[in-house]
Order: structure tokens, then C-alpha cells, then sequence
């Protein structure tokens, strides 16, 4: 009988490429990782205490559903400088995060506890990005066998330690990862304030209408394709059989298509951000 991950997305068993050493998380830095963005936020929002220190968050600057595009730019900036970055560049991206998270906490008598600087709480959204380029780095190359997955995931363990995560919490093989992920995710339950602050971001509501016009149908089955059956519950989602054949068939297509697109091109959004970090260092400007 086929048992069903309810906690994962479902990744086709199609091995499309044979590479010549094991993966790396730096081979995961193609654009097409930015597809699953809104689900990856919605994904992190449904610990309670992260989902409350972002609806609830008193920096304005940084507020998702106001400032959607300065938010994807720290967040993207954040992944680069946290798999590309040398060790002075972390450290100058953790106290420029550190500034604005040390605002978010919760008040006296908050129904749901949070602090930014929560290492359980970090932990959880460091994971939830690695699933992100985990499940985008398969969609388009196929599925890792045990062996590829374990290498890939010992090169990950800096999208938690860039920040307050220590290496002792980041679980040490991908089977502990795995132990830990189940575990977390009995813990994502949302109630209703989170579920209609997530619904707005699955709807794309924090951008101009014009773009949800021209873009909104395809970004929106994206997001929900990058949900795994838990998530989708919880938000209230609708996937079906044929929603999930059509995502899969799409990025077998885009796969294909990517095979002949340059790497250079495939990975210029991440190497841009990794400059513009870089210059706006050399010029002592705000990095978030």
C-alpha cells in the first residue's frame, strides 16, 4: 500500500541529470527557487510564534504585506550572503538583522509567546528554507537518492548558523532532519487571525492588482503547489490529483528547458544580491 507523506511535497521518482559529484546547496541557487517563496513564507507563519512575531511585528519598514518587495529583497539577500558569504559577511548580516529583530517580541501577557532571537523558532524557519531548496533543487533535477540527499543537506546547515542557530542544534544528518521536520510540523497549527493574515499572502494581495491580473494564476498555483498536504489543511487549500499532474508536468518541461539555459543566467538573481550586499557594504549603507 503507498503511503503518502503528508508532511513533504510529492517529488517525481525522474532522475533527469547525472552530475559528476555529489549536490551542493550552492546548486540549488536557480531562479526557479523563488517560485515557492509565498509558500515558504506561509510555511514559516504557521508556528505560532513565528506566524504572531510576523503579523504582530512593530517594524514597520520590514512589514511583508507593506513592503513585499524590500521583504524579498532582505530575505533574498539573507540566502545569499548565508550560502555565498565569507564569515565577515555573516557577521555583518546577522547585526544588521539583529537591529530589527531585537523589536520583535511579544507583549506582557501575549496569548502566544515569541522573541525573535528564539533559537527554536530561528531553527524552524532555517528549515523550512532548506525544505524550500531541497523541493525546488528536485523539481527540476529529479529526485536525490540517500546518498546525494545526505551530501546536500551537510552543505545547508548555514541558512540556521548565519543567525542564533548553533551548529549543535541544526540536526546532524538528514535522517535527524527528518526526526526534527515531523516533529516541528505537529506544531503548525494555525488559528484564525494567522490563517486570514496567510490568506492574504497566498492571494497575493500584498501586490498591485494589475500584477495578480497578468501573473496572479500562475504565482498562486505555484505557491500552492510548494505545499505539502499538511500545510494545504491548515490553509485551507484546495489541491487536487489533476493540480498536482499539472505541476509536475510543469517543471519536468521547465527541467528540460533548463538544461539549455546558461548557469550564469539561472543564477544571476542570487549572485546580484550577492553584490549588491557586497556594495553596500563598501559604501556603509543599510543592508536590510
Amino acid at each position: 500500500m503507498l503511503t503518502i507523506d503528508t508532511n513533504r511535497i510529492e517529488i517525481p521518482a525522474v532522475h533527469r541529470s547525472e552530475t559528476k559529484r555529489p549536490p551542493h546547496l550552492q546548486d540549488a541557487l536557480d531562479f526557479w527557487q523563488f517560485a515557492g517563496s509565498a509558500a515558504n513564507v506561509a510555511m514559516q507563519m504557521s508556528n505560532p510564534g513565528v506566524g504572531y512575531g510576523v503579523a504582530d511585528s512593530k517594524v514597520e519598514s520590514g512589514a511583508l504585506m507593506e513592503h513585499p518587495w524590500k521583504r524579498l529583497r532582505t530575505t533574498a539577500s539573507y540566502l545569499a550572503v548565508a550560502i555565498l558569504g565569507s564569515p565577515g559577511e555573516k557577521l555583518a548580516f546577522r547585526e544588521a538583522v539583529n537591529v530589527a529583530h531585537r523589536q520583535v517580541k511579544s507583549d506582557p501577557g501575549a496569548a502566544v509567546k515569541y522573541n525573535a532571537f528564539d533559537r527554536k523558532l530561528q531553527l524552524w524557519v532555517a528549515a523550512c528554507l532548506y525544505i524550500g531548496f531541497e523541493d525546488s533543487y528536485q523539481l527540476l533535477n529529479g529526485r536525490m537518492s540517500p546518498e546525494q540527499a545526505e551530501h546536500f543537506y551537510q552543505t545547508s546547515a548555514s541558512l540556521g548558523t548565519t543567525l542564533q542557530v548553533p551548529v549543535e542544534l541544526w540536526p546532524a544528518t538528514r535522517a535527524d532532519f527528518d526526526e526534527y521536520w515531523n516533529a516541528a510540523v505537529e506544531e503548525a497549527v494555525l488559528d484564525d487571525k494567522i490563517r486570514a493574515y496567510i490568506d492574504d499572502l497566498l492571494n497575493l494581495r500584498m501586490i498591485h492588482w494589475y500584477l495578480r491580473v497578468f501573473f496572479g494564476g500562475l504565482l498562486k498555483f505555484l505557491t500552492a503547489g510548494f505545499l505539502a498536504p499538511h500545510f494545504r489543511k491548515q490553509m485551507g487549500v484546495e489541491w487536487t490529483a489533476t493540480d498536482q499532474r499539472r505541476f509536475e508536468h510543469l517543471f519536468l518541461f521547465v527541467g528540460f528547458v533548463n538544461r539549455f539555459i546558461p548557469k550564469f543566467l539561472r543564477f544571476a538573481p542570487t549572485q546580484f544580491m550577492m553584490r549588491d550586499v557586497r556594495r553596500r557594504m563598501r559604501k556603509r549603507k543599510a543592508l536590510i
